[in-house]
Order: C-alpha cells, then structure tokens, then sequence
C-alpha cells in the first residue's frame, strides 16, 4: 500500500480531484437535435434517459438554464408513494413506484430508496371514512395499503403523541408499507449519467428564450447560446411552466405557488417512517443523516419566490409540535422553498399541445417527485410515438375542455 507523508496527504488532497471521471460530459450545443426535451430536473433527465434507452433516440438535447437537477428535484422533501384516489392517478403513481423499486440497479447509482413506508393520519370519521375509500381502492388496483386503528399507529410510531388529550386525537391512519422516501439528487445524477453514457447531451446553463414555430410545427428553440433545431420539444420545467408555454402562445391552466419546507440538526434515528397529516397540515420523515424533514402545504399566494418566510415556518412547526411533543426544543438548520405549478384537480398535464411537435409535462404540484422515474417513462414514449402513452392519455390539457377531471385533492395530502 503506498505511503503518504502529511506534505503529501495534503498535496494529493488539493489535487486528486482533477483525475476523478467527470459524471457526464459538458458538451457544446449541435445545430439541432432528434427530440430536445427543456428542463433539466428529475422528469426531464428521465425522459432523456428513456427515449435513448427503450426507444433508441439518442441524438437528444436536455436544456437547463441553471444546472441539473438545481430547481424543484433538489428543493422537495422527498417522499414517495402510490396510494392515489382514482384509477388514473393511481396508475401513474404506481407504474413510477415499480420503476422506483429497481432504480439504483437499473441505473447503476445509489438513489438511496428506502421503503420504510407513509402513514396518513385521521383525525375524525370523516378523514377515517376517506381513508377507508382509498385504501379499499388502492387494493382494487393491486396497490398495497392497510387501515389502522391508534393502537396501530401508535405501535408504528411510538414517540407520536396517540393520546386522546391531543388537540387532533388520532384515530388511525392509512399505511402504505412500499412507500417511503428516495435521496433527491442522487436521482438526477443518476439519470443525467445515464442518460450521458446513451449519447444524450445535457447542456447546462442553456436558457431557452423561445420557441421556432412555422406553420403550427415547432422548427426548435432559441436559448442564449443560439438556436438549436428539433421537430420534437417536450418541456418539463414545474413551477415555470406557464412562463414557458407562453412563449409558444399557451395558456396552461396552472398557478406558481411556493411550497416551503425545512430541516433541523441531526438526531439520532428516532423515526423510521414517513407520517403526514392533512388535517394537523404538516409531514415529517428523518433522513439517513438523522436531521428532521418537515413540511405542509404550498402558499396561498401566487408567486416565484424561494426564499420562504417566517409564518409558514411557524405554522408547519406548530402542526409538528402537536403530533410529536418530543421534538418542541429540536432545532432548525435550514429552510428553503420551491416552485410549483398546481392544475385545478390536483393532478399533472401529460399532454400534446396545439402545436403540432411541442408536447409539455408540467402541474405536478407537491406531487412530482414521487412520480420521477413513471412519468419520465410514459412521457418519453410519447414523443417517441408521437402519441400518448395510455398511462398518460387522461391527463390530457382537453381534460379542462371537456370536464374531465381527475380531482385528487384528498388523495394529495398536505400538499394542496
């Protein structure tokens, strides 16, 4: 074994990292491309990754106007799950939690998933009469899901305050036990590297400004670094979706709210599962580092700001605190906020666009990580085809035309 001396520990500590394999290339934009997606989060590195894999279209340009994997995928709190409301919700959700179950083999790059299961607290008859109806569902599409009494949650979560002298006793919950929470960056490298290795160039930094549209075909898009050429643009871009499709003369029925969330300093491991509440409007999960994982709902107000702001910190703290009483002196490191685009039902945009060519993926909510790896898997079949994939059709922009609606509000939790 070679011997360093401490000059060279530290000589070689300055320096090694120029001979580390960079992850991916950095390549300089081509004249144009097969299929250019936008958006260089989770969902649009997947696609990538997919329409190279399954569908061997590699000359395929993802355009990110920051750098990968830095907007919604490294702003959320994340958590995975499948226990939606309706067929089609559900479908969608647990086709991305079959994907996610072979994720880091399939990639060949820790994604740190961890089924260590999501309860959804009930505070009255009716949150328990709801939790039955969605369980009851769940199981008619093969999703795994139980309904449990206090006794249950309590044996789950000892350190949860279950007593009936709580503000909001507990009455019982569901619990999805394949559900749990997956390491958000990790899943946007592992995708970008991927999808590098298949051929796709990820160009960072590239901001796109505009759409070339002739005749109702998009040609490609303008970005700061000049035009780039495509008859196939699938964007992917969350909270500023609407900015995006206006560029192209769309109008999307979403609205941009911040979602703020927060963690504390480490602990050691106390809480091994995910435990949400709507009622209480609060969730948390403990992280492998031991730090507390906090959040609730999105702003009321329109916006894209990610600073987030001192009441909402106090709201979620105080929906914590009443639930888990052990954690009132726990203090916080950090928090942040995030840009999400919300559909009038709770559920995303999948979906062709009156230009013929330019398809988006967009108004996910608090909803769009769970649904990384499925919803870039359907989408890039899409544009691959030309069509959408069937998992995909229902969350079609026509939805909002002809009344449609997947409402799945209850089914979204805390989130909005």
């Amino acid at each position: 074994m070679q011997r360093y001396s401490g000059f060279g520990l530290v000589k070689h500590a300055l320096r090694h990292h120029e001979d580390w394999q960079r992850q991916w290339r950095n390549p300089t934009p081509k004249p144009g491309y097969d299929v250019i997606i936008v958006g260089g989060g989770g969902h649009g590195l997947a696609t990538a990754y997919y329409l190279a894999k399954e569908h061997g279209i590699t000359n395929v340009a993802v355009l990110e106007k920051g750098w990968l994997g830095g907007g919604n995928t490294a702003r959320n709190t994340t958590i995975v799950r499948s226990n939606y409301l309706w067929d089609e919700s559900a479908a969608l959700y647990e086709h991305a939690m079959k994907h996610w179950e072979g994720l880091s083999q399939e990639l060949n790059y820790n994604v740190m998933f961890s089924q260590r299961g999501v309860l959804n607290l009930g505070h009255t008859l009716q949150d328990m009469r709801d939790i039955q109806r969605r369980v009851n569902a769940n199981r008619l599409n093969g999703i795994d899901g139980e309904v449990l009494d206090a006794e249950g949650v309590q044996s789950l979560v000892p350190i949860m305050d279950c007593s009936k002298r709580a503000r909001y006793p507990v009455m019982g919950a569901s619990w999805q036990p394949r559900a749990g929470v997956a390491r958000h960056d990790a899943v946007a490298w592992g995708y970008a590297r991927a999808a590098d290795a298949l051929g796709v160039d990820l160009l960072q930094n590239t901001e796109v400004t505009g759409f070339k549209i002739r005749d109702g075909q998009i040609q490609g898009v303008h970005t700061n670094r000049g035009d780039i050429e495509a008859k196939t643009v699938g964007c992917v871009t969350a909270g500023n979706s609407s900015v995006l499709a206006g560029m192209a003369g769309l109008n999307l029925p979403l609205e941009s709210h911040p979602l703020q969330a927060l963690v504390s300093e480490p602990l050691k491991p106390v809480l091994d599962t995910v435990v949400m509440s709507n009622h209480v409007h609060g969730y948390i999960s403990q992280s492998d580092k031991g730090d507390l994982v906090i959040g609730a709902g999105i702003d009321g107000y329109n916006g894209y700001g990610q600073r987030g702001s001192y009441p909402t910190v106090e709201h979620t703290l105080q929906a914590i605190v009443e639930m888990f009483p052990i954690f009132s002196r726990v203090r916080m490191n950090r928090q942040w906020g995030g840009i999400v685009d919300t559909c009038p039902d709770a559920c995303p945009i999948l979906s062709k666009t009156k230009v013929k060519g330019l398809y988006f993926n967009c108004g996910w909510g608090t909803g769009g990580f769970k649904a990384t790896p499925g919803s870039g898997h359907v989408f890039a079949a899409s544009l691959a085809k030309g069509e959408m994939h069937p998992i995909a059709a229902p969350f079609s922009i026509d939805r909002f035309h002809s009344g449609a609606l997947i409402d799945e509000h209850g089914a979204a939790g805390v989130a909005h």
